[in-house]
Formats: C-alpha cells, sequence, structure tokens
C-alpha cells in the first residue's frame, strides 16, 4: 500500500469539465466534509439511538452527537498520527498535504459509519436480522418461494443486515443528490468508512482478523466495493486509516457511555 493510492480522490462520477477557473479552494476532502454534514441523511442521525432510545434529556447522546465526537477525535489522532510520520520520517514519501488530507478524512469518516444504522442501536440491526430469518422463507414473488429466486449472497445480506453496509449503500446509492450516484463521496473516504471488507458469504470470525467479522457490503454493492478498494490499493485489506477511525469511535463511546449512564443514574459516583 502507498499513500499516494490510499488517499485517492477519485469519485464514482468525476468533476464536470468546467470552461472557467474555479474558486473553489477546498481540497476534494473538504468538500465530503460539507457534502454530509449538509445532508438530510446525517441529520436523520438525531433520531437514532446511541444506547439510550427514545430519552426526554437533551444531555443523552444520539447517533448525531456521538458521530460529532467521533468526528473530532477521528481529527485529532490524524493530525498526531501525521505529524508522528513526517517528524521521525518512517515514510520518506510522506508530506505535509498527506497529512492535512489524513486529518479531513477521518473527519469526515466519523460522520458516516452509523449513518446506515436503523433506529434503536444495534436492537435495530437485531430486529431486522430476526425478521428475516423468521419470514423470509415464508415470502413468495408471484407464486414463487423468494428464498429460491435469491443467490446466496442475497438470502445471507437480509440473515447479517448489518449498519455499516447500509452505510456504505446509503452514500453510494440511496442518498439521491442529483443523481444515482449518491453523495459522490471520495473513494478514501469510502475505503476508511468501510470497516469489514468481506461480503455476507465471507464472514469467518474464527480468522482472528477484524476485518471478516461483519459483512462490509452488499451483494447489489459489490462493484462498489470493487472500484474503491481497488483505486485506493488496500484489496481485501482494511485502510489503514479504518483502524484510526475504529480508535476513534472506541474512545467516543467508552468515555461518553460512562456520562450518559452517570446522568442516568445507572452508575454512581
Amino acid at each position: 500500500m502507498e499513500w499516494a493510492t490510499l488517499l485517492s480522490t477519485k469519485r464514482s462520477r468525476g468533476s464536470r469539465n468546467l470552461t472557467y477557473k474555479s474558486s473553489d479552494l477546498r481540497s476534494e476532502f473538504e468538500k465530503d466534509y460539507h457534502r454530509i454534514i449538509g445532508s438530510a441523511s446525517f441529520r436523520r442521525l438525531q433520531d437514532k439511538t446511541q444506547v439510550f432510545p427514545l430519552d426526554q434529556s437533551d444531555f443523552i447522546r444520539t447517533r448525531l452527537t456521538h458521530s460529532l465526537e467521533v468526528s473530532s477525535f477521528g481529527k485529532s489522532l490524524g493530525q498526531n498520527i501525521g505529524e508522528h510520520i513526517l517528524t521521525h520520517r518512517p515514510d520518506a514519501g510522506f508530506t505535509p498535504q498527506m497529512k492535512e488530507d489524513i486529518c479531513h478524512i477521518l473527519q469526515c469518516a466519523g460522520l458516516i459509519p452509523d449513518i446506515g444504522n436503523p433506529p434503536f442501536g444495534h436492537f435495530g440491526e437485531a430486529a431486522i436480522r430476526d425478521w428475516f430469518v423468521r419470514n423470509l422463507k415464508h415470502l413468495e414473488f408471484e407464486g414463487q418461494p423468494v428464498e429460491q429466486i435469491l443467490s446466496e449472497q442475497m438470502r445471507e445480506d437480509f440473515y447479517h443486515f448489518e449498519g455499516n453496509a447500509q452505510a456504505l449503500r446509503l452514500v453510494t446509492k440511496l442518498h439521491y443528490l442529483v443523481d444515482e450516484y449518491g453523495m459522490n463521496l471520495t473513494y478514501a473516504l469510502l475505503n476508511t468508512s468501510i470497516k469489514y471488507g468481506v461480503a455476507s458469504i465471507g464472514i469467518d470470525k474464527s480468522t482472528g482478523n477484524i476485518k471478516d467479522k461483519k459483512m462490509g457490503y452488499y451483494y447489489a454493492d459489490r462493484e462498489t466495493f470493487e472500484a474503491v478498494s481497488t483505486a485506493t490499493g488496500a484489496g481485501d485489506n482494511r485502510h489503514p486509516l479504518t483502524f484510526i477511525l475504529e480508535a476513534a469511535d472506541d474512545l467516543a463511546y467508552k468515555t461518553a457511555d460512562i456520562e450518559d449512564a452517570f446522568i442516568k443514574g445507572y452508575l454512581y459516583y
């Protein structure tokens, strides 16, 4: 892997050819940030549970406030790690601009991993999986059992519904802004946000590799995943920035959950 390709600015739909000089001074990753925070999909996080559902207190975190905290932690970690690389020079090809790009990518990546999560947090994911396990075998389409129409991976997608896979689908397709490319985010950002690099039929918790723990993309989005992971050079491996994103997520929820639980009276000083 090389930083020059890992920080790919490529998008599914390239920039339109402009006959005049653009006055937009933002980097491609800064543009991603504004696309995300200005979207209805991001605002909907305010109605999604982090831990405590349907809470009347305005203190308790939602997925929206949690994502903002992850974004902040991610950018700070990126600044420190990037500066360490520049100072100690373990990679002679690493530049100050790459440090800036990493910070902006992590700032954006912190905002979108939970964007595909259903209401009620992981309980919502479990409810969706359970419904399909119990009911898919009873569904029919034009008199034919749906289970027989679907391929193995299609069926397993329903049985292993995952908010992270849904996030990829949402930002690349379901969020309709101007066309079928969703938010049309950079490939470096999309790859950083893909926590698990396997399909539903590739889940294998016995490998000990965290990327195999859950499904990372649906059958319908396999071409998107392949295009993104090929462009960045990460392949089936995790993007290096994904590990930093996970660290930021852990820092955010481990401290916040204690604080929220204390305010709710579940923990005492």
